[in-house]
């Protein structure tokens, strides 16, 4: 496993590598790789923080964005979580996950979250003491669930 320089940035503050490697991960994973078609630029990204593993290279590896609170839900939320897929099975999505969720609690202090998951991952998300709060239904063809992270949750690494 190779050491990745993290970065957390508002939009504002990202500069146009940085963008254009965090829109070409998402489109690696959640267009090309998962077979999607939806529009990824959605108006939300200029109200998030975002959070990115980049290599020596400066390769954008693993990825999240945090979407400020009435942005998306009433709650904040973490969404788009993405590692590259040559870079999976090294643990980037758990530290991606940790990173995110200390950064709320420093900003936010104790407040819940919720999120998104494509539902696959709803035990890995779990992990992180999210709670299922809907069915399964579909998001651009994908099974999703809505999960909550009450706030003051303690979560076991997965």
């Amino acid at each position: 496993m190779e050491n990745l320089f993290w970065k957390i940035k508002s939009f504002h503050q990202l500069n146009v590598f940085e963008l254009y490697g965090i829109l070409r991960l998402r489109q690696e994973v959640f267009a090309l790789e998962q077979n999607c078609v939806y529009l990824d630029v959605d108006g939300k990204d200029q109200f998030c923080d975002h959070i990115f593993g980049v290599d020596d290279a400066g390769k954008v590896i693993a990825y999240c964005r945090i979407v400020q609170p009435e942005t998306g839900f009433s709650e904040v939320s973490i969404g788009r979580v993405a590692t590259h897929p040559e870079h999976r099975n090294h643990g980037y999505g758990k530290l991606v996950m940790d990173k995110a969720i200390n950064f709320i609690e420093d900003k936010y202090g104790p407040v819940s979250i919720k999120i998104e998951a494509q539902y696959y991952l709803e035990k890995f998300y779990s992990g992180y003491a999210f709670e299922p709060k809907s069915e399964v239904y579909l998001l651009d063809g994908i099974e999703h669930i809505e999960m909550v992270r009450e706030k003051n949750a303690v979560h076991a690494r997965v």
